[in-house]
């Protein structure tokens, strides 16, 4: 085990009508005027808008609004929404949506505070001491945002999608209601859960050892998710099941799963290259890749990829023959996002064979004219390795 600092103070608000708590939370956190962010008309036809206005009235906490975040958020709204702060002398940010809501409202923030382009900070990975503080009230479980101190961007001009993570901007705190995940379509439920899956093997497949118990943990989040993820496509109105899976994001990508290993993240950067370009959902892209990926790195520590066809995906086999046990391991993994809806193959995202080479250099920095930057910690990979992984997935 690796030496690590965790430290997440975001307070979860959890469960029936915790939404109608938001004013006195916010009165709590001394906001005066705040900002309330969201995406487009379906918090307002679920009558989400109307209880958070009435909250905020009810605490006497005045507001300015915008509207209009898509998913993979862009960074032209976000411009925007700074603006907006300043302009208004907003003090605090409330965040009403998914991942992509929460994550446009985090770049604002560091926005607000920057003295300069919002985006040089995601570019250049410049730090970040100070941000308006940041609170959400959460509908679609999928990024864990809502208690992460990370936030991904997508300038749409340059068809970048870059991410940014500071401790300055984790949600003071974050309500979660998952009545509001009823209404869901099934292909973001299935997205949500890929993504939330993606969070967890991105810490779990390492190469540092002594890690018994984050393993376990990794291990037990992604059977529960996985269970109830099945229960919620078959009757997205199970409130039980939701609870799993909605607070199973949040522990997929709050940290605590990741302390002491040296991580990947290197599924996470060649997906960002496809919605930067083709605007895929980004739980869609990893269900792609991640698979793919597995089948390419595993023999860089085939223990490792053992244990997850035994301890996660329940297979059984001769421990003698370490690779069929792998490869079944794999094949459920994608016979899994199957029974999900997800698609397995690039192809079915629309994503073109001539645009894989430059996906896979503008992942690793040669497309800019930099030195390269492989992705990956478990096994580090250059361009050819991207582009292999690609065409393995195409």
């Amino acid at each position: 085990m690796v030496n690590f600092t965790f430290y997440a103070p975001t307070e979860i608000v959890f469960g029936r009508d915790t939404q109608k708590k938001v004013g006195v939370l916010l009165l709590k956190s001394h906001a005066k005027k705040v900002l309330f962010h969201y995406g487009g008309a379906s918090i307002k036809k679920s009558g989400l808008y109307d209880q958070i206005a009435a909250s905020l009235k009810a605490s006497d906490i005045d507001f300015v609004e915008l509207g209009g975040v898509k998913p993979n958020p862009r960074l032209s709204l976000v411009r925007e929404g700074i603006a907006l702060c300043r302009k208004e002398k907003v003090d605090f940010i409330l965040a009403v949506g998914g991942g992509s809501v929460i994550d446009s409202a985090k770049a604002i923030a560091v926005g607000v505070c920057y003295d300069g382009d919002v985006w040089e900070v995601y570019e250049q990975h410049k730090p970040v001491e100070k941000a308006l503080p940041v609170a959400t009230v959460l509908t679609i479980p999928a990024a864990g945002s809502e208690m992460s101190g990370d936030s991904v961007v997508t300038n749409e001009e340059k068809q970048m999608k870059l991410g940014y993570g500071a401790p300055a901007i984790r949600p003071v705190f974050s309500i979660m209601n998952p009545e509001f995940f009823f209404t869901l379509p099934k292909n973001q439920i299935a997205n949500g859960a890929a993504d939330m899956m993606s969070h967890i093997f991105e810490r779990y497949f390492t190469n540092t050892t002594s890690v018994e118990l984050t393993d376990q943990l990794c291990e037990a989040t992604l059977r529960v998710i996985m269970k109830n993820a099945l229960l919620v496509i078959q009757d997205p109105s199970n409130y039980d099941a939701w609870c799993e899976v909605g607070f199973g994001g949040t522990v997929a990508h709050n940290g605590i799963l990741g302390v002491g290993r040296v991580q990947d993240w290197a599924c996470h950067g060649m997906e960002h290259e496809l919605s930067a370009i083709y605007d895929v959902a980004h739980g869609a892209g990893l269900a792609v890749l991640t698979p793919a990926w597995m089948e390419y790195v595993y023999k860089e520590n085939i223990p490792m990829f053992v244990q997850f066809a035994v301890n996660v995906m329940g297979v059984k086999g001769s421990y003698r023959e370490p690779e069929s046990i792998i490869k079944e391991g794999i094949a459920r993994l994608r016979e899994f996002f199957r029974k999900m809806g997800l698609p397995a193959r690039l192809a079915e995202l629309g994503i073109e064979e001539d645009k894989l080479e430059l996906m896979a250099k503008k992942a690793t920095g040669v497309a800019y004219g930099e030195t390269e930057s492989p992705l990956g910690g478990l096994k580090k990979l250059q361009w050819q390795d991207v582009l292999a992984i690609y065409k393995l997935a195409k």
